[in-house]
């Protein structure tokens, strides 16, 4: 549903639908219930100001009947937020799209604790592109190729080849080159799949029985500390370290760390698997150890081939 508000600092308005019924007179009535233990003079300042919009951008009153509108619009107070001391790259713009090289612990679009402190927020308001959306998603500790649509007109022709998987992503991560203890030998490429679940209230993406939605093709490119072990159970094979390349051929959260996981191949300053550690503040000297490498489609604007590569290393693969 198209919001009757424009974007306004990067960020859009939030759209909140209101209850059928309920002990709620008014619009208002229902916010107060809501959130009046925050800010209730903030929430009462914002109908007398007009800020709080229904259907068709119509301003709501105090009085407003609580069954007037389905759905309302207003714009969140942000509290201030700590810069993240990472810079987007831009790799390339035109008038349908913008492929950018997203750093580590910088998220792709608002959320939580980061709204201007997002990829997308900073791209819209350096850029003055109201309009940008992300065709994809990286996760917030993941870095590299990222691509937003510029254009509304054109978007849904660029959404449909993901829709339908007809672009190929690549991706590199560091990690151990021989498989953890109590884990099987690996023989390279293998190809991972399972069925993998991920619920908005925890944390962690899981392995649960079924038909496989998740596939990864996985690929040893080189070993970084001198030949791997030949004997993977023995404990010293874990200071030995290689870069993979990783090849997606689904998307689901966290599905890479999981994949390598599985495998006894945690990813190099993973905190989520094999194991969940403790929350700890970010520590920018030891970014998660996997990029986003590339990725490739048949431009259908154009009609063409392209491939877009990042320009980022991994930390630990030199």
């Amino acid at each position: 549903m198209q919001s009757p508000l424009p974007v306004r600092d990067g960020v859009n308005a939030t759209r909140l639908r209101l209850p059928d019924e309920g002990p709620w007179d008014t619009a208002m009535d229902y916010m107060m219930h809501r959130w009046g233990h925050i800010d209730p003079q903030g929430i009462e300042d914002r109908f007398d100001a007009g800020e709080i919009v229904g259907e068709a951008g119509i301003p709501l009153d105090r009085a407003t009947p609580l069954r007037n509108h389905t759905f309302i619009w207003y714009y969140r107070t942000l509290p201030p937020e700590v810069r993240i001391p990472v810079e987007l790259t831009i790799l390339h713009q035109d008038e349908h799209l913008l492929v950018v090289d997203k750093p580590h612990f910088l998220p792709t679009t608002p959320g939580g604790t980061y709204i201007q402190e997002s990829a997308l927020v900073r791209l819209r308001n350096q850029l003055n592109l109201p309009d940008l959306i992300p065709m994809h998603r990286l996760d917030r500790m993941t870095a590299g190729i990222l691509l937003l649509s510029t254009n509304p007109e054109t978007r849904g022709k660029y959404q449909v080849l993901f829709e339908k998987r007809q672009v190929q992503k690549e991706y590199e991560c560091v990690a151990a080159a021989a498989p953890a203890p109590g884990h099987p030998a690996v023989e390279f490429p293998v190809v991972v799949r399972n069925r993998m679940t991920k619920s908005r209230s925890y944390l962690l993406a899981e392995v649960v029985d079924g038909e496989p939605n998740a596939e990864t093709r996985i690929e040893r490119l080189r070993t970084l500390d001198g030949p791997a072990p030949e004997t993977p159970d023995d404990a010293a094979a874990a200071a030995h370290r290689a870069v993979y390349r990783l090849e997606p051929h689904s998307g689901k959260t966290h599905q890479l760390r999981v994949h390598m996981a599985s495998l006894g191949l945690g990813i190099v300053n993973d905190a989520f698997y094999p194991e969940l550690l403790d929350k700890a503040p970010d520590d920018y000297s030891k970014p998660l150890q996997l990029l986003a490498r590339g990725i490739r489609f048949v431009d259908p604007i154009a009609g063409v081939p392209v491939e877009y590569r990042s320009g980022l290393e991994l930390s630990e693969a030199r």
